[in-house]
């Protein structure tokens, strides 16, 4: 059987992601969620996933791509991906500005950020 894959169209309604979606939601404290990531992900995943969280938090404190790319030795490539979603996406704002209060400036940062990526 081949292995399934998600498109941008299909991949929040697929029962194996939602369940997975449950099981992050169903942890209490930062120790089970960290268990459970641990468990699910490997630990090159989770370094990852940590360095764009990190990378969209410092576009969010106005950081330029060159100095997150030079401090964190990370792509322009990935960095730009990164504050793409911090402008289109949902999850890095909603997790950000409750993080920062509502003082950010990650919308007017992530327009002009992204007009200059390019």
């Amino acid at each position: 059987m081949a292995r399934k894959s998600f498109t941008e169209s299909m991949w929040r309604n697929d029962p194996w992601f939602k369940k997975l979606c449950k099981a992050v939601v169903e942890c209490k404290t930062q120790q089970q969620a960290a268990e459970f990531l641990r468990d699910v992900g490997t630990l090159t995943e989770l370094k990852d996933w940590s360095e764009r969280l990190e990378m969209a938090d410092r576009i969010m404190k106005g950081e330029t791509y060159r100095d997150i790319t030079e401090d964190m030795g990370v792509s322009t490539t990935t960095v730009t991906r990164v504050a793409r979603f911090l402008k289109d996406g949902k999850g890095y704002s909603r997790f950000l500005k409750r993080k920062h209060g509502h003082h950010s400036h990650a919308r007017e940062r992530g327009e002009r950020l992204a007009s200059t990526a390019a």
